[in-house]
């Protein structure tokens, strides 16, 4: 059987470099997952990025089946980008292991366009309790498993804020992407208002 998670590492660090620090979270009747930081220093300061390893050891099974399949089924692995030194982000740690969880423990599948609540802040007093999930292959490149395994996509995590994530749900997540981009909004601020939504 191949190693998917050993994979999974080889291709973050192809993407990301290697990381500077990793912690393991296990929850009860889980898999453990771990997440992993890389910094990323450029000309525009230091970005942060947070990436589950773990979450994809299982592939992900459709909530309403009877019996989920152990082979076949989309696998992932979340990424989170934040600008570093503005906020203690590293307490971003737990959430994104039970985000990672999520899909063992709750039976959902994580796709693009699904919105994620953690149901407390992402880190101490950040203005965001969830994340949208977008679409994968910009930052981190889909990994490829032999058949019949489902490739691994990395999919980037937006923090949105409660009014954010409420007009999501009303309007979709393509317009709230619109109403960011529109605005101009830095995505990677830790520390960042909600987008005017009127």
């Amino acid at each position: 059987m191949v190693d998917v998670l050993a994979l999974v590492e080889a291709r973050l660090r192809t993407a990301l470099g290697d990381p500077d620090a990793r912690a393991a979270v296990t929850f009860l009747g889980t898999d453990r997952v771990e997440v992993l930081r890389f910094q990323d220093d450029n000309q525009d300061g230091t970005v942060v990025r947070y990436a589950t390893l773990g979450m994809s050891a299982q592939p992900m099974s459709d909530p309403t089946a009877t019996l989920a399949d152990p082979v076949a089924g989309p696998r992932a692995e979340l990424v989170l980008s934040v600008r570093g030194g503005l906020a203690d982000t590293d307490k971003v740690l737990r959430p994104l292991a039970v985000l990672a969880a999520s899909p063992q423990v709750e039976g959902v599948v994580v796709a693009p366009g699904a919105s994620l609540d953690v149901g407390e802040p992402l880190w101490p007093g950040a203005p965001f309790t969830s994340v949208l999930v977008a679409e994968p292959g910009g930052l981190v490149e889909d990994l490829a498993l032999d058949a019949p395994l489902d490739p691994v996509r990395f999919l980037p995590l937006l923090p949105m804020t409660p009014n954010e994530a409420a007009w999501k749900r009303v309007h979709g997540a393509q317009a709230l992407q619109e109403r960011w981009l529109t605005n101009g909004t830095d995505l990677r601020d830790p520390s960042r208002k909600s987008v005017p939504l009127d």
